[in-house]
């Protein structure tokens, strides 16, 4: 396991978290996911092992539909970096395009089909 450190464009959000190596990420077809067009992670993050410092009340959430996932993104930059996740309730998703050192750019990812739910 490494630590790792990212955040939104602007730095009002930051976070660090612990996971194995990132090698390839998940995106959603989702009607949110389509349009944020982010790649998340593969994996999820348990709410205690995301440390989060938002300075400035910066950190904003948008719900949908059911109102169990939870988008967050800053108020100031729109960035959005992670969310809670509607299949895992108190685990987070990261966007990999906020981590320091990774190249989202690059990554294989899968697709689940968030349209169909």
């Amino acid at each position: 396991m490494q630590e790792f450190t990212g955040s939104c464009h602007c730095g009002a959000i930051r976070f660090t978290f612990r996971a194995a190596a990132i090698d390839k990420g998940l995106r959603c077809n989702c009607s949110i996911c389509r349009r944020k067009g982010a790649l998340m992670s593969a994996f999820t993050v348990a709410a205690e092992d995301l440390a989060i410092d938002a300075a400035n009340d910066a950190l904003a959430t948008y719900h949908f539909g059911t109102g169990k996932a939870h988008h967050h993104f800053c108020k100031h930059c729109g960035i959005y970096p992670f969310h809670q996740t509607m299949r895992k309730p108190g685990h987070y998703r990261i966007n990999l395009g906020c981590v320091e050192g990774v190249d989202s750019c690059a990554l294989p990812f899968e697709v689940y089909d968030g349209a169909s739910l």
